[in-house]
């Protein structure tokens, strides 16, 4: 005879068996009441068994595991906390807690105890269960493909996951509270879960969304405000806005959290200019069928205006009240304002703010509190006392980092700011993140310091760094039409590099990666031209001191091409060989953010037979040997590819040696020596020699007076050997002369802005603010400015390939090098706005969108310098990053002034961006 133990809620009963999985029974926190229901299950009348008693106490022989279930059995009876020899009651308390503790698995719907036998004091138990399904596939309706896909993963509906109502009402609830915080409020969710009939235990989800309309505002009423007008009212409500058509900058939506939010808004607003007693004293938001949107109205009491009293400070022993006034910035008499005086204590929303608080916890304080204290009311005048709590001095103990697959751990704890036996200091902390975080080698968004053993009896912490690597070496690979041809281009930039492991053979993971090396190799080609570079940097040499070592050389060779008929003639070529040598070191004084860098270049140019007009010599050589100096402070932060706060200046002075000193060469009595005189070498178009006896041809050798220029070229005439005097200067050798040695300095200053206008770092609506100025000056003017070096003006700022040093300035809206002359300009200047606002900062992808103004002009020299004479342009872009390719981007310009030379307005110009400065 076989004996079945049914188990009963206090208000259902397990025999409403939900196999059908949209009403599985969980086993938890429910009162349990056994009792004992007799069947005969089967009959032997052979069989002698012992009669069961209710109540009795028996030890337990075993317990056998029935069912279709995938679980090992012992697992089972281990995990419900019985064993074979055990004395149990039955019914009693230990089959009771062996099915809540099944129950608290969620992992099956039916737990029956069955008595098998019992022989004397000795039973044998069975244990039925009936184990609920996996989830094979999950299926959206109702949404677009992408946007079923995304939300798959979001509610992670991952195959072989247990499907209990548990889940299914989690995963109805996360999809209407997503759609309802963007203001889809009708959204219903209909969950079906089928058998799948092609395998075991499985089932599949069919979820359907229904969004819905999303419901916006079509008023917002607002009552008893004098102070300020409807409109500013509306307008401190930034999260909920008046639908009207046009609006696209903010969308109307209605969401109850963040309405609730916009009505503390509004009271913020009051209390900034001394209404501290304004309250809300009705509010609501009713359905209009009609229009299918809200109506909302508000009535505000605003009361009386407040003004600060006395201001004392209590506990203070660090800091005297004169310092913490300072701080405070607020003095008797001013107009009450409770958001700033919040702002002035600890400011939520600007970590980095020169507040009270972060006084202390810069210093070590890390357990110290402030608290402002109203201590009486006066009329209008309300008087405060700063109540801080100091304690104990904290220090960091120990400092770990995690999530470094890759970057060995030397490269991130040279980063830290934060060491151990070192005080407290949240400064110190803010500056670690952003320093790896300008690393390139984790999510900046992702970095995230976590406090452990806290302890302030003791005044220590530990920090955790928990850190996202991604991808930091980049591919780049393209090719295009350009200059009349086509140009390929390959370049490779492995910004995580290893060197010393280069001949490990195990530390080809496909390269030796991990100690912050950074090598780049770039290869770029056509029909007419060639440049090979390769560069190396080593951010901290020898390892000790953030002094970064970078070195590279080049090599180009361009053929004289014609770029109408796309010929190239190889027997005519320029060629030019670079090699630089740099030292960076990141100073201490006037703080750590100043880096001074110091380079050393050498450039040599070979031109055979290379007549352009690019210079006024064809043949010849010219070398370039210079020294760079600059000085740069960058507190940019915290992901460099989208910096929401922080700038970066610099100034940097690159020049020549001052030849001219040494060499004490008049360079204006060159066009009078024999040497520098034009003479027919056979190649210019000449007239007939006019002579003492007529008309003779032109010999080789003779000296040449200039009588005019013509389409097809210049036209001589021949004059006696004696009056070498008058004839024309050889340009071309004189220029040789000059620039055999370039000699020159260029100065540049730069200043880059960024201010956060709202949002929160991952939604920071950004502003960037930027200014240039390039001059390139000589140190001769009889020597004149030289022909390399110059700055051309105009465009997407990207150059296929510069021969002559030349710099390109990004000025979008007219076409490439538009705006300079077409030598180049030797002065420069720019101004530039941006508003940046992210699509999403994840590390797959960071993509955001901008909108511009920008203006800057060039000139010849600093005699037609006019800082008030630019050309303007405006309009939108693109900007796409991607770890294994870079930054990519497009903007569309409009140039509302006209070219040099031309009268009408440029008008649109599309601009392709590829690894642009961020």
């Amino acid at each position: 005879m076989k004996l079945l133990l049914v188990i009963k809620k206090e208000k259902d009963v397990l025999e409403k068996q939900v196999n059908k999985l949209n009403k599985t029974i969980l086993l938890k926190n429910y009162l349990y009441i056994l009792t004992l229901v007799f069947g005969l299950h089967s009959f032997n009348s052979t069989a002698q068994e012992t009669p069961f008693q209710r109540g009795s106490q028996y030890i337990l022989g075993d317990v056998e595991v029935t069912g279709k279930i995938s679980f090992n059995q012992q697992t089972v009876i281990t995990f419900a906390g019985l064993e074979k020899g055990q004395k149990i009651i039955v019914p009693g308390e230990e089959i009771s807690t062996a099915i809540k503790k099944i129950g608290k698995l969620g992992l099956f719907s039916d737990i029956d105890f069955y008595i098998n036998e019992i022989k004397g004091d000795t039973i044998y138990l069975e244990l039925s269960l009936v184990e609920l399904p996996k989830l094979n596939e999950a299926k959206i309706n109702g949404l677009k493909k992408k946007k079923a896909e995304e939300l798959l993963k979001e509610v992670n509906l991952t195959k072989g996951k247990v499907v209990n109502e548990n889940l299914i009402t989690t995963t109805k609830n996360f999809i209407e509270n997503k759609y309802k915080k963007d203001g889809f409020y009708s959204v219903k969710t209909a969950i079906n879960v089928i058998a799948d009939t092609t395998s075991g235990n499985e089932v599949k989800m069919v979820i359907n969304v229904d969004k819905g309309n999303k419901i916006k505002v079509s008023t917002i009423e607002i009552e008893g405000n004098q102070m300020f007008t409807d409109g500013k009212i509306r307008k401190a409500m930034s999260n909920t806005k008046i639908a009207f058509p046009g609006r696209f900058w903010k969308r109307s939506k209605y969401v109850k959290d963040k309405y609730k939010e916009d009505l503390v808004s509004i009271l913020d607003k009051y209390k900034e200019k001394g209404y501290r007693d304004a309250r809300i004293i009705y509010d609501s938001v009713a359905y209009n069928k009609g229009k299918d949107k809200l109506d909302i109205k508000i009535k505000i009491e605003e009361g009386r205006k407040y003004y600060f009293g006395d201001i004392k400070f209590l506990g203070n022993t660090i800091y005297t009240d004169h310092g913490l006034t300072s701080v405070l910035g607020i003095k008797k008499g001013d107009v009450y304002n409770g958001v700033l005086l919040q702002e002035r204590i600890s400011n939520k929303k600007n970590p980095d703010a020169d507040d009270i608080t972060n006084l202390y916890q810069n210093n070590g304080y890390l357990f110290s509190n402030i608290n402002p204290v109203e201590v009486k009311t006066a009329n209008d005048t309300i008087d405060f006392e700063i109540r801080i709590v100091e304690g104990p001095l904290a220090y960091f103990n120990k400092i770990s980092v995690v999530g470094n697959d890759k970057t060995n751990d030397h490269v991130i704890y040279r980063e830290l700011r934060t060491k151990p036996g070192q005080k407290y200091s949240k400064d110190a902390l803010i500056r670690t993140i952003r320093e790896i975080g300008q690393l390139g080698f984790f999510d900046p968004e992702a970095i995230d310091p976590q406090f452990k053993n806290v302890d302030p009896a003791a005044g220590t912490l530990d920090i955790e760094y928990n850190l996202v690597e991604k991808g930091s070496s980049q591919i780049e690979l393209q090719g295009g039409y350009g200059g009349g041809g086509f140009i390929g281009t390959l370049g490779l930039s492995f910004n995580n590099f290893s060197v010393r492991n280069i001949f490990k053979k195990d530390a080809y993971k496909p390269l030796p990666m991990g100690d912050g090396q950074r090598m780049s190799l770039r290869l770029q080609g056509s029909s007419f031209f060639q440049t090979y570079s390769l560069t190396f940097s080593e951010p901290w040499l020898g390892g000790r001191k953030p002094v970064q070592f970078s070195t590279s050389i080049s090599h180009s060779k361009q053929y004289l091409s014609n770029f109408r008929t796309r010929d190239v003639d190889r027997s005519r070529s320029f060629n030019i060989t670079s090699l630089s040598l740099g030292l960076a070191k990141r100073l201490t004084v006037p703080d750590d953010f100043f880096v001074l860098s110091q380079a050393i270049s050498f450039q040599y140019y070979d031109l055979n037979n290379y007549n352009t007009g690019l210079f006024t010599f064809g043949n010849g050589t010219s070398r370039n040997l210079s020294y760079t100096i600059g000085l740069s402070r960058n507190n940019k932060g915290v992901n460099p590819i989208y910096p929401v706060y922080g700038s970066e200046f610099s100034i940097s002075a690159k020049f020549s040696p001052p030849y001219s000193l040494f060499k004490k060469i008049d360079y204006n009595k060159l066009r009078t020596q024999e040497e520098y005189k034009l003479r027919y070498d056979g190649t210019q178009t000449l007239s007939s020699t006019i002579g003492p006896d007529g008309f003779s041809e032109i010999q080789n050798g003779d000296f040449l007076q200039l009588e005019s220029s013509t389409s097809n070229g210049n036209i001589y005439r021949s004059i006696e050997n004696n009056d070498y005097t008058l004839a024309a200067a050889d340009e071309g050798k004189i220029d040789q002369k000059k620039f055999y040695w370039l000699e020159f300095y260029k100065i540049k200053l730069k200043g880059d802005w960024y201010t956060k206008i709202a949002g929160s770092n991952q939604r920071a609506l950004v502003l960037r603010t930027l200014a240039e100025l390039g001059y390139l000056g000589a140190f001769n003017d009889e020597r004149g400015i030289i022909p390399f070096e110059r700055f051309f003006l105009g465009g997407d700022g990207l150059a296929n390939f510069a021969m002559d040093g030349r710099e390109i300035i990004q000025l979008r809206g007219y076409p490439n090098n538009s705006l300079s002359s077409i030598d180049g300009g030797s002065i420069y200047n720019k101004f530039s706005m941006e508003l940046r606002y992210p699509i999403t900062l994840k590390q797959q992808a960071s993509i955001f969108v901008l909108a511009f103004v920008d203006a800057g002009a060039a000139f010849d020299d600093m005699k037609k310098y006019n800082p008030f004479v630019l050309q303007r342009s405006a309009g939108f872009g693109l900007r796409v990053f991607m770890p294994a390719f870079g930054l990519l981007g497009i903007d569309f310009g409009h140039g509302f002034d006209a070219l040099p030379g031309q009268t009408q307005k440029n008008g649109w110009e599309t601009h392709f961006i590829i690894g642009q400065q961020f």
